[in-house]
């Protein structure tokens, strides 16, 4: 299991002024979680951006703060700028190695389907990710889900059918498919799928035309007194 760590400094600033932090290239976040006080801290941004890209939510990362001794906590959350899509605020959460936890952990397509590359199946993707519980020892970045089982378009792959890592427990729904492959579309299911989205497109820009001929035209004049 990969280690992964973070520096970080205690953060007494807050409000509007936090944003001078961030124009200095720190993130500010919080600490919180098991037999810890909430508390407020900054990370380095090219720091923070690293580890997050390579532990992601689902795998423990030790926070240093200013030399004390490293804290186990998962990312549990990270707001972005909707505008630069950088980190703008971050959750860490402090987790108990002896206790389970409840975390989301990713799932990778790996093999390949005999429906897809025989049979020109179009692959269709249920979920992306499976919700689990085991001991913060115990995360894996990803699971694997192999999709040679798939052989032709009867076949489907669920949760059911999905082999966990020891420790591990899965807890979505068992019949919830996970991914399949469906039939390619004949021709004339093709023209009629075409034929379809063109109706649908030329309504869309007449809709859109209309809005904006309302847009343009002048309002009521106002009231005189």
């Amino acid at each position: 299991m990969a280690t992964y760590s973070l520096n970080a400094e205690k953060r007494t600033v807050t409000g509007k002024s936090v944003q001078a932090l961030r124009e200095q290239r720190f993130i500010p976040g919080i600490l919180y979680g098991n037999g810890i006080e909430p508390l407020m801290l900054t990370v380095q941004k090219s720091e923070f951006d690293k580890v997050y890209r390579e532990a992601g939510a689902s795998q423990l990362v030790n926070v240093t703060i200013e030399g004390s001794e490293p804290i186990a906590v998962l990312i549990h959350d990270v707001q972005r700028d909707p505008r630069l899509n950088t980190a703008f605020h971050i959750d860490f959460y402090r987790v108990n190695l002896k206790e389970k936890l409840t975390a989301e952990i990713q799932l990778r397509l790996i093999g390949e389907s005999k429906a897809v590359k025989a049979l020109g199946g179009i692959l269709v993707k249920g979920i992306d990710h499976v919700e689990v519980r085991c001991l913060p020892t115990d995360l894996v970045p990803e699971i694997a889900v192999d999709i040679s089982v798939i052989k032709d378009f009867e076949h489907s792959i669920r949760i059911k059918d999905i082999i966990a890592p020891l420790g591990i427990d899965i807890l979505n729904d068992e019949n919830v498919i996970v991914v399949s492959v469906m039939a390619p579309l004949s021709e004339e299911e093709l023209k009629i799928s075409l034929e379809g989205k063109t109706d649908t497109d030329i309504e869309s820009i007449k809709v859109e035309e209309r809005g904006k001929k309302e847009e343009a035209e002048p309002n009521s004049a106002p009231k005189t007194q």
